[in-house]
């Protein structure tokens, strides 16, 4: 008798859904909403932008008041749109669509908080970023020179010295104008960040962004990834390590601890290709660096930007429109101007608006920058036909993985010897380990340092990292999962975090590891339709495939690109890749040679593979 039971149970059911005249008018009055509200959210969202980008290109008080009344206004229509939203039981609505709308509406992250909040709120961010985009550091021969910037003189100064003392001293001055007077402002963003977050319903700012990856396992998926990786981390550590040693010493460089930051050619240590110079395996081998090239043919800033639009043109996609290049600050401004010279992509919310704001110079790594930036703009190009809430990527990660699918065929020896940067390459197996070595110092390093970014912050929301220990909680994280530690003893009084841009900013960070892992998932399958990739022929490898003017690859692109985010990220990797999770097996694939001669390599030279824990910050 049961299943009459059953049965009368499913009638019973769908009599109760068919009887509920005032659920399915909701949903009408829900949709009719929803549909109405899109042209006010467009211009909203073009207004607050343009604003933004006043303020970002010029950073004048005039310019900043401007932005945060218009980020404040907005945040109040936004919260009374919510508001509304909110009247209806939309969680039992029929219609998936409207559901994923109005979930993604009626979330209004720091717009949640009270007007007075908010705005105290966007005042402690916009103190910290300008903090970081406005400090001066002193020359390291003349004391009172005082007036050298992050972009370009640190970073280029970092990326060649091979003075240690020089180094270290830029180093500390970074960190000290960068880091420690934002400590207040971090402290009341942290407050407020937690109280936006229950308003939103989270227990904290790090569900709230963990979230936006739509799987309660994902956290999960990411200590998994890392650990994945580390076997391979630490055998590209250990012959770095190694190196320095040879280089500066053992008074400079233990034959155990961490490796010393300052070393490592970047302010945060986070990649280390600008040392590739004296750590290269074979240094005999012809070195890929086309910078030389592109000076000696006279490129300039513009040419590298047509060349990348060139390049996704090639794969059936979209030419980049004329407002970019008139609305683009694509070179540092001679003016005078304190501006961001962070390089960024835009999406105005309008037709065909989408610019960059980039300090270019002319060398390899900018040109690689520029085909990444392109990237996320061909992403606003792909899906601006989709509703505003949709107009963003799949999951936070898969923007900024998009750009660096094409910087991985860029940087191929193919590709560089068919644009002409690079002739007679003869690609013999020690040109293949420099290759591999190039790229796992830009693309394998970084993974553990953007693991640390965020995972520092997901312990201070959650309370799980307190105010009295925020420095060194830090550097012991760096340091267990990057096996780096700073030239100097820190302690508490000293805040290092907040010089990184993207602490400073607010920026979440989890994007960037995610598309780490995730492009060489991209990679791989666009290689497959390019032609380019056959598993197990040593001919078609994924390390040295090319998708320039694949129309099949580049129509796969387009198709996960135009989704946005209308649909959950795995079916949009879906689309592309025929996976529907997150993996490091094609990062690993595509790194097993260079792994296979660092196992071999240091047991040569006798290096040490891991590290101990850093002793270099103090509590007081």
């Amino acid at each position: 008798m049961w299943w009459r039971f059953s049965l009368l149970v499913l009638a019973a059911v769908a009599v109760a859904l068919a009887a509920n005249p005032q659920l399915e008018e909701d949903e009408l009055a829900a949709l009719k909403y929803v549909n109405d509200l899109e042209q006010e959210i467009l211009a909203r969202n073009n207004e607050a932008t343009e604003a933004s980008w006043a303020y970002e290109s010029n950073l004048t008080e005039d310019n900043l008041k401007q932005r945060n009344e218009i980020q404040t206004r907005n945040a109040n229509y936004f919260k009374e749109v919510a508001r509304e939203l909110r009247k209806f039981n939309y969680k039992d609505f029929k219609d998936a669509d409207l559901k994923r709308k109005i979930k993604k509406m009626t979330d209004l992250g720091y717009a949640a908080l009270a007007e007075d909040k908010f705005t105290q709120l966007l005042d402690a961010i916009s103190s910290m970023s300008e903090n970081y985009a406005m400090a001066k550091v002193c020359d390291y021969k003349d004391r009172t020179k005082c007036d050298l910037s992050l972009e370009p003189e640190l970073t280029e100064t970092l990326a060649t010295s091979r003075d240690p003392e020089e180094l270290k001293h830029y180093w500390t001055q970074w960190y000290d104008a960068a880091g420690a007077p934002t400590r207040d402002n971090f402290l009341k963003y942290v407050q407020l960040n937690k109280e936006a977050a229950e308003l939103n319903g989270y227990t904290s700012g790090a569900e709230s962004w963990l979230d936006a990856y739509e799987d309660e396992s994902f956290e999960a998926q990411v200590d998994a990834a890392i650990e994945e990786i580390r076997p391979l981390y630490e055998q590209i550590h250990a012959y770095v390590r190694h190196r320095l040693r040879e280089r500066y010493g053992e008074a400079v460089v233990s034959e155990k601890g961490p490796i010393p930051m300052h070393l490592l050619g970047n302010m945060w240590a986070q990649t280390w290709d600008n040392i590739a110079d004296f750590t290269t395996p074979f240094p005999e081998s012809r070195q890929l660096d086309v910078t030389e090239e592109m000076v000696r043919q006279g490129y300039n800033p513009i040419q590298m930007f047509k060349m990348g639009d060139e390049f996704f043109m090639s794969l059936n996609m979209t030419e980049l429109p004329a407002t970019f290049w008139e609305k683009s600050i694509l070179e540092k401004p001679t003016d005078g101007r304190e501006l961001v010279c962070h390089a960024s992509a835009w999406d105005f919310y309008r037709k065909d608006d989408v610019r960059i704001k980039q300090c270019t110079r002319v060398n390899m790594e900018d040109f690689f920058t520029v085909h990444h930036e392109l990237g996320h703009i061909q992403y606003y190009l792909q899906y601006q036909h989709q509703p505003s809430m949709y107009r963003e990527g799949a999951n936070p990660g898969f923007h900024e993985a998009v750009g660096d699918v094409l910087s991985l065929s860029v940087s191929t020896p193919k590709h560089l010897e068919k644009i002409g940067l690079l002739k007679d390459y003869v690609m013999d197996e020690e040109s293949k380990v420099n290759q591999f070595y190039r790229s796992g110092l830009g693309k394998l390093v970084f993974l553990p340092f953007a693991y640390t970014i965020d995972k520092y912050r997901w312990g201070i929301f959650r309370g799980d990292i307190q105010p009295h220990e925020y420095n060194c909680k830090f550097w012991e994280m760096r340091s267990k999962y990057s096996g780096i530690e700073p030239p100097v003893v820190r302690t508490e009084k000293d805040f290092d975090a907040p010089a990184k841009y993207h602490v400073s900013a607010d920026v979440e960070y989890l994007r960037y590891l995610v598309s780490y892992i995730i492009q060489f998932q991209f990679h791989r399958s666009a290689c497959e339709l390019a032609g380019e990739y056959v598993k197990g022929d040593p001919e078609k490898t994924v390390n040295n495939c090319d998708i320039y003017q694949s129309v099949n690859a580049g129509n796969a692109i387009k198709e996960m690109l135009a989704m946005g985010s209308s649909k959950p990220w795995p079916d949009a990797m879906e689309a592309l890749t025929g996976q529907r999770k997150m993996s490091a097996d094609a990062l690993l694939e595509y790194f097993q040679p260079l792994y296979d001669w660092l196992v071999v390599e240091n047991k040569r030279l006798g290096a040490y593979v891991g590290w101990e824990p850093t002793e270099k910050c103090k509590p007081e």
